[in-house]
């Protein structure tokens, strides 16, 4: 089936990366415009400064959902990541473009009442057990609807955009909860995230932005927040500062500015000394640090999911 403007596609790549708009790609991105994306080589080709440039809005894992709003004969479509919430944009989901090339149309059939989840930082998906690669670099926290029994350490996924199924390795993905984990589980999901390289928009085992370290962790124990600091900040529970304990959040804000930051506690305070797990702009890097003072001096609150 073609994309149609009003109807659900699915994403049908490892990682697409949603745009500002198609004009905003850069040479350096072509690996992630191809079919599929070289995500791995896009990051390790861009220096510091392309590595945070806005015309990167946020990163969709295969299997997420979209609401198409327009397809353009150049190979875009405009987009509504539905699986993204983003309030103060849409309140639909996060608003941006996608290559078409890397969606499928939805199917009529709902979705898996069994899904699964990818617990491996990255995995490959294969044509047979232990087949040829079909879709390398499926990331941490991908959903997949099984299609049958385990193989000899192999388990059948349905695939946006496939009619035959492909394969993951059996220890790669376990069922998505169904309870609500501890903030210490979702602490430790993020921690293997840990000297990750940052990335504006980034939010998946490849490269990730702070936000997007928050929206994946919570995600692979299937809580979705919003994708962007400020809604994250809107959609928990705020705490007195001192209460917090691992796993719960913290915001920071500039005086008179909106949130614009988010790092995941990750002990307990002791006096004035705090510490989080962040994916952090100035280092570009995913560290677990104390509270320096410039951190300090911005922080607005604790919050709780």
């Amino acid at each position: 089936m073609e994309l149609q403007p009003g109807r659900e596609a699915l994403v049908r790549v490892p990682v697409a990366t949603l745009w500002a708009a198609p004009e905003a790609v850069r040479p350096v991105d072509r690996p992630a415009l191809a079919d599929p994306p070289d995500i791995a080589a896009w990051v390790a080709g861009m220096n510091r400064d392309q590595q945070v440039d806005e015309c990167m809005l946020s990163q969709l894992r295969l299997g997420e959902r979209v609401l198409v709003t327009e397809v353009r004969t150049d190979g875009w479509s405009q987009v509504i990541a539905l699986d993204q919430p983003a309030g103060k944009l849409d309140r639909r989901g996060y608003p941006g473009w996608l290559p078409a090339a890397h969606l499928a149309a939805a199917p009529e059939t709902g979705s898996s009442t069994n899904p699964l989840v990818v617990d491996a930082l990255l995995t490959a998906l294969r044509v047979a057990p232990d087949g040829p690669v079909a879709l390398p670099g499926v990331v941490l926290g991908t959903r997949l609807a099984p299609a049958g029994r385990p193989v000899d350490g192999w388990r059948p996924v349905h695939v946006p955009g496939r009619v035959d199924p492909l394969w993951a390795p059996e220890g790669d993905v376990v069922p998505l909860p169904t309870e609500r984990p501890a903030p210490k589980e979702v602490l430790a999901a993020a921690e293997r995230l840990h000297g990750l390289i940052y990335l504006w928009g980034g939010v998946s085992s490849h490269g990730i932005d702070c936000s997007g370290l928050v929206h994946l962790a919570w995600g692979r124990y299937a809580v979705t927040l919003p994708r962007d600091a400020d809604d994250q900040a809107e959609a928990t529970t705020p705490l007195a500062l001192g209460e917090e304990r691992p796993g719960d959040l913290y915001f920071f804000a500039r005086p008179g500015r909106r949130i614009h930051h988010v790092g995941i506690v990750s002990s307990e305070p002791h006096g004035e000394v705090r510490r989080m797990l962040h994916a952090c702009y100035l280092q570009r890097r995913v560290v677990e640090e104390r509270l320096p003072p410039e951190r300090e001096a911005t922080l607005v609150g604790v919050h709780r999911v």
